[in-house]
């Protein structure tokens, strides 16, 4: 997190299970992909500046709420299950691919993981991928 000047603070709880901001995510990249981002971005900063647990969906709605998100439309999303289909049907191709942690990129079918491997990206995408 210094290096890449990213504010960080091991939250108190931690691992968390994800399920709840993963769906509200989910939903919202279906809605509104620009504003899924945004929202991906303050559940990080809730979790890894705040300490807030957002495994706790109150948290995670509570989160959504401050972008201006419908508190009982997210809780609602949260739990249907569409979006829990959604959610169970990324993570089985996740692990499909081999994906094992995060971040975990996969570009052209090659795989990259770790925040370490985001200069190796910048290259693959820069020069067309390693020529063997």
């Amino acid at each position: 997190a210094k290096f890449y000047g990213v504010e960080f603070k091991l939250p108190s709880t931690f691992p968390i299970a994800s399920q709840a901001p993963a769906r509200a995510f989910y939903w919202l990249n279906r809605v509104d992909p620009k504003q899924a981002k945004a929202l991906a971005a303050a559940l990080y900063r809730a979790y890894f500046i705040d300490d807030l647990n957002i495994s706790d969906p109150d948290h995670t709605v509570a989160v959504c709420a401050k972008l201006g998100l419908n508190a009982d439309v997210v809780r609602a999303a949260i739990n249907d299950s569409g979006i829990k289909a959604l959610l169970k049907a990324e993570v089985d191709k996740a692990i499909a691919r081999g994906a094992f942690g995060s971040p975990y990129i996969v570009i052209d079918d090659e795989a990259f993981w770790g925040a370490d491997r985001l200069e190796q990206i910048d290259k693959w995408l820069a020069v067309g991928g390693w020529k063997y």
